[in-house]
């Protein structure tokens, strides 16, 4: 079954409080949702492997480690995910950038493909789904499952805010896929949306309604 790793850092938590509240526009908003990505890329990456290099100082050779050479992906699920990707390539910058297009249909709330474009190399990668909501999984799982079509084999999942159903519904559908969320809220409502939660994220990230 994969791991589940709900984030309880401070600042992680100072900054997720201001994202929630109503009154927080357009310009915070999509700032924090980058902040926040950036300190959640930080511990997605811990396990990252790492290769000894020696590096010359002006004082003396150190012993030091650098990636080993592990390529990496980002793939946004569009669009609300686009708001986690700079963050993210600011800490890995060779980091290649893919995008799957998904829309919740309003009557089934199932997962609808409209674009999906990937690196032609995404199955030698690291991949780093990313979406501000996990709220009933299926878009991402199937995210996932189109990853899975192109070979991928190491992916894992970054979201800002879930809920238990949306979380048991990626780890029952693809339990080799490690979760990385910043809170785990109390469950869905009637329309599908995360309680608290805090709103459409697409919408907020991007002023639209």
């Amino acid at each position: 079954m994969s791991v589940v790793h709900e984030l309880n850092h401070p600042l992680i938590q100072h900054k997720l409080a201001i994202l929630r509240n109503k009154k927080t526009g357009v310009k915070e908003f999509r700032e924090l949702v980058g902040e926040i990505s950036g300190l959640m890329c930080y511990e997605a990456t811990r396990n990252l492997p790492t290769e000894e290099v020696m590096v010359q100082t002006p004082v003396a050779k150190a012993k030091c480690y650098k990636l080993a050479g592990k390529k990496l992906a980002i793939i946004p699920i569009l669009r609300a995910g686009l708001g986690m990707v700079d963050a993210m390539l600011d800490l890995i910058p060779s980091a290649k950038v893919g995008h799957i297009g998904l829309y919740r249909d309003p009557e089934t709330h199932q997962p609808v493909e409209y674009y999906c474009k990937l690196p032609e190399d995404i199955g030698k990668r690291q991949v780093f789904v990313v979406d501000p909501m996990l709220a009933t999984g299926g878009s991402a799982i199937a995210a996932i499952d189109f990853l899975k079509q192109h070979g991928c084999k190491q992916i894992i999942m970054m979201n800002i805010i879930g809920c238990p159903e949306g979380v048991k519904a990626v780890q029952d559908a693809h339990p080799d896929v490690d979760i990385y969320v910043a809170a785990i809220d109390e469950k869905l409502n009637e329309h599908a949306y995360i309680v608290p939660g805090l709103g459409d994220a697409g919408d907020r990230i991007f002023g639209t309604k």
